[in-house]
C-alpha cells in the first residue's frame, strides 16, 4: 500500500494536531484523539471519477455503497412494518418514514466524510474520540444489541412455510407442527445468510452481487403490480402520505360532524358503515371466532374488524381546538419501528462507511478491504487508516469525492428507500381491508392472498383491465401464480437482507477491534479473514439462540426500540468525530451539523415515546 509506516503514537508534538509537516517538508500524518489508538498513515488522495450527468454510462459510477445499502434497506421495515402500519392506517403515517430516510441519508453522507479522509470506517473514528476505546466498547455493545435479533430470518420463514403448507397460513401458536416448521425454515434462512460471507474475494463483492439481483427483481415485480393492478387513488394516498406531516393515530367515531349520517370523507375504513369505537375487552371476556381465534374487542357491527381506528393531525387539532389530539399508543412500538428501519436504521447504517472503504473510494484506495475466507487471497486490510495533506491540490479532489458520495446516497440510496417503503405499502392499502391487523407470525405474507384475488379477478378501473392485460393474466391459475410470486418476493426481500445484517454487525466490530486492539494490531494484515470467520461462527450461535426464543414481531419490536436510540446517539457522536478529528477545511458546515442534530433528536424522541408508553402499559 502507498503509505508511510505508523509513527510513534507518543510523539507529543504531533498529537492532536489537524495536520503536520516535518522540517524537510514531508507530510506526516496527524494523530488526533486518544493516544492509545494508532497514528494514521499518510498517502496521496487519488482523484474521484469524473461524472457527467448527460452521459448515461457515468451513472454506473454510482453503483457503490448506495446500491448495496439501498437493496438491503428493502427489508424488515419496508416489507414487514410498512404494510403492518399502512394496512391499519393507510398512507397517513408515512411522513415518519420521510423524516427517517432523509435523516439517515444525511447521516450516511457524514459518516462517509470521515472515511473519505481516513480510509477508516466511522466506528473506528468514534473509538478514537475521548474517553477512548475501552469506554466506547461497552456503550456501543449496548446500542448495537438490537442488531443481534434475527427478525429478518424469522419473518422470511413465513412465506416459505405457506408454500410448504399448500397455501395455508401457519399458526405456530395453536399448532405445534407449524411452530417446528417455521423454526426450522428460519434456521435454514439464517444460516444461509452466512454462506455468501465466506466466498467471493472481498466480502463486499459477494454482498454487492446479491443485493443487485434482489433490487432488480423485487422492484420490478412490485412496480408491475403497482402499475397494472393498483388504482390511481392508492398511488395518491401513498405518495401524499410521505408529506402529511403531523398525522397521528387516534381512536374516533367516523361521524365527525355528529349528524348521524355517513358523509363524504367519513368512511375511514371504506366499509360503507358509520363506525363507532369498538372497545377492547378484558381477557376474561374474550370470545372466539369460527376459526377458534380470540376476539379481543366488542364487535358491534359483527364484521370481524375492530372499528375506531382513525387519524388526526397535530397541527390541525391545535388550530381548530387549541389542544393536541388524544393519540392512540396501542401500536406505537410498530409505528416507531417503521421510522426506525425505513431505510436501514440503528447502527446498520454504519456499513456505508465500511463499503466506501471497500469500494476503494477516497483514502479507502490505500487501506484495503476485508477478504472472504475462501477466494480472498492477496486482499489485506491495514490496521490504521491513511490521510492526505490538505492543500490546493488535494482539496478540489476531496470536494469531488464528497460530491460523489452525495450523489451515491441521494440518487441511489434515498430513492431506493422511498420506493422500498411505497411499493409494499401500496400493496397493503390496495389489497387488504383498511384496519387489518397482522399477528406475530403472518406479517411477511399477509398481502399475497389479496394479490392473488386481484390478479384472478381485476376490477375494471385498473390498468390491467383497461389495457387488456387481464385477458392474459386472469382466472385462478394466474391468481395462484401471482400469489406464489408475492410470497417469493417476500422471501427475496427478507432473506438476502439477513446476509447484509450479519455482515454489518461483523464488520462494525471487527474493523474497530482491528485498529483499537493492540493484540490484533500485531497480526498480519491478511489474517483479518480468519478473525471475520471465527466471529461469524460466534454470531451464528448467538443468533440461533435468539431465533428459537421469540416470535418474529417480538424480535422486531425489541430490535427497533434500540435502533432508534442507537441512531439518535450516533448522529451526535458523528458530529463530534467530524469536528474533532478532521482538518478544519474538511469539517461539516453548520447547516449539516444542525441537520444531524435534528435527525438525532427525532430518533431519540421516538425511542423515548416507546419507552414511556411501555411503562404506562
Amino acid at each position: 500500500m502507498n503509505s508511510t509506516e505508523n509513527q510513534d503514537s507518543s510523539d507529543d508534538n504531533l498529537h492532536n494536531s489537524p495536520a503536520s509537516t516535518v522540517d524537510n517538508g514531508t507530510f506526516v500524518a496527524p494523530h488526533p484523539g486518544v493516544p492509545n489508538m494508532p497514528r494514521w498513515n499518510s498517502a496521496e488522495l487519488i482523484d474521484a471519477p469524473k461524472f457527467q450527468a448527460r452521459n448515461y454510462r457515468n451513472w454506473l459510477l454510482l453503483l457503490g455503497p448506495g446500491l448495496v445499502m439501498g437493496a438491503s434497506a428493502i427489508g424488515g421495515g419496508e416489507w414487514l412494518v410498512g404494510p403492518m402500519v399502512t394496512a391499519k392506517y393507510g398512507g397517513a403515517l408515512l411522513w415518519l418514514a420521510t423524516l427517517s430516510i432523509l435523516g439517515q441519508g444525511l447521516y450516511n453522507i457524514e459518516i462517509s466524510r470521515y472515511t473519505l479522509y481516513t480510509g477508516e470506517p466511522i466506528f473506528t473514528g468514534k473509538f478514537r474520540t475521548w474517553p477512548g476505546p475501552n469506554y466506547w466498547l461497552w456503550v456501543y455493545l449496548f446500542l448495537d444489541f438490537g442488531s443481534f435479533f434475527p427478525y429478518l430470518a424469522a419473518a422470511a420463514a413465513t412465506p416459505v412455510a405457506v408454500i410448504f403448507l399448500g397455501g395455508q397460513m401457519p399458526d405456530p401458536d395453536a399448532n405445534s407442527a407449524h411452530w417446528w416448521l417455521v423454526k426450522w425454515i428460519s434456521t435454514a434462512i439464517f444460516l444461509g445468510g452466512a454462506i455468501p460471507l465466506i466466498f467471493g474475494g472481498k466480502v463486499y463483492n459477494s454482498i454487492k452481487v446479491i443485493m443487485t439481483f434482489k433490487l432488480v427483481v423485487v422492484i420490478g415485480f412490485l412496480l408491475f403490480l403497482a402499475i397494472f393492478y393498483s388504482r390511481a387513488g392508492t398511488w395518491a394516498e401513498i405518495c401524499s402520505g410521505f408529506i402529511k406531516f403531523g398525522n397521528v393515530p387516534v381512536q374516533a367515531n367516523e361521524d365527525a360532524n355528529g349528524n348521524g349520517s355517513l358523509d363524504p370523507g367519513e368512511d375511514w375504513d371504506g366499509d360503507g358503515n358509520l363506525d363507532v369505537i369498538e372497545p377492547l375487552l378484558p381477557e376474561q371476556d374474550w370470545k372466539h371466532d369460527a376459526a377458534g381465534k380470540p376476539v379481543k374487542f366488542e364487535d358491534i357491527d359483527k364484521d370481524g374488524f375492530r372499528d375506531g381506528t382513525n387519524i388526526d393531525n397535530i397541527f390541525t387539532s391545535l388550530l381548530k381546538h387549541g389542544r393536541l389530539p388524544d393519540i392512540d399508543f396501542t401500536l406505537i412500538a410498530l409505528i416507531a419501528a417503521l421510522a426506525a428501519i425505513a431505510g436501514n436504521g440503528g447502527l446498520s447504517n454504519t456499513p456505508v462507511s465500511n463499503f466506501t472503504r471497500d469500494q476503494g473510494w477516497g483514502m479507502g484506495h490505500h487501506v484495503g478491504a476485508i477478504p472472504s475466507m475462501i477466494g480472498g487471497q492477496g486482499i489485506t486490510l491495514s490496521h490504521a487508516g491513511s490521510v492526505f495533506k490538505v492543500d490546493e491540490q488535494s482539496l478540489p479532489r476531496w470536494k469531488r469525492w464528497y460530491h460523489h458520495i452525495f450523489r451515491d446516497q441521494m440518487c441511489v440510496w434515498v430513492p431506493a428507500c422511498f420506493i422500498g417503503v411505497a411499493l409494499p405499502s401500496m400493496l397493503s392499502v390496495e389489497f387488504l381491508r383498511r384496519g387489518t391487523e397482522a399477528n406475530s407470525w403472518n406479517a411477511s405474507a399477509m398481502t399475497a392472498e389479496g394479490v392473488g384475488e386481484r390478479v384472478a379477478n381485476p376490477p375494471d378501473d385498473v390498468l390491467a383491465s383497461i389495457t387488456g392485460l387481464s385477458d392474459i393474466f386472469s382466472g385462478n391459475s394466474a391468481g395462484n401464480l401471482f400469489w406464489a410470486l408475492t410470497l417469493f418476493c417476500g422471501f427475496l426481500v427478507l432473506a438476502p437482507s439477513m446476509a447484509t445484517t450479519i455482515d454489518g454487525i461483523l464488520r462494525r466490530w471487527i474493523d474497530v477491534l482491528w485498529t483499537a486492539s493492540a493484540k490484533m494490531r500485531q497480526m498480519e494484515t491478511g489474517q483479518i479473514k480468519y478473525v471475520y470467520f471465527y466471529v461469524l461462527l460466534f454470531y451464528c450461535v448467538l443468533g440461533l439462540a435468539l431465533l428459537w426464543k421469540d416470535k418474529p414481531t417480538d424480535l422486531l419490536t425489541k430490535a427497533t426500540f434500540v435502533y432508534n436510540l442507537a441512531l439518535g446517539f450516533s448522529c451526535f457522536h458523528t458530529i463530534a468525530v467530524n469536528t474533532i478529528l478532521l482538518p478544519p477545511q474538511l469539517r461539516p458546515n453548520w447547516f449539516v451539523r444542525i441537520g444531524l442534530v435534528c435527525a438525532g433528536c427525532f430518533f431519540l424522541m421516538l425511542s423515548a415515546i416507546v419507552f414511556v408508553s411501555n411503562l404506562g402499559g
